[in-house]
């Protein structure tokens, strides 16, 4: 006797389908509202549904291959790299050194240049203010 019950209250339990379209039309109100709750008149409201009948509504729409517009939208990934800054940095150190040491002879001129452009402006103005004098 006590078999046939066991079989029959098996049987029940998986015949048993959860009635995601029913709550999901009760509930449509509230779960538009936000995932955790609401801000209303300066005071936080949580749902009218609690998270784990939310997430077991959500897991059986999805298993019904249903759409689920509720979640929040994601947030982009962190791009920050691990590790130390002096490390990851050293490389690229190295390789702006190479290109400005190319660039060493040329810069070099341009620097005795101006200096030189220099002096001689310096020359000409204490001559002309030894002429004024």
């Amino acid at each position: 006797m006590a078999g046939k019950a066991v079989k029959s209250v098996a049987k029940a339990v998986g015949e048993y389908q959860y009635p995601w379209q029913e709550k999901l039309v009760k509930y449509k109100d509230e779960l538009s509202k936000g995932a955790w709750g609401y801000w209303e008149l300066g005071a936080w409201k949580p749902l009218g549904i609690s998270a784990r009948h939310r997430a077991r509504l959500r897991k059986e729409v999805v298993l019904a291959g249903q759409d689920w517009p509720y979640d929040p939208a994601r947030k982009e990934m962190r791009t920050k790299q691990k590790g130390h800054k002096c490390d990851r940095i050293s490389a690229e150190k190295r390789a702006k050194t190479a290109e400005l040491m190319q660039k060493m002879p040329e810069m070099l001129a341009d620097y005795r240049k101006r200096k030189w452009e220099r002096k001689m402006k310096a020359e000409e103005d204490a001559a002309r203010k030894s002429l004024q004098e």
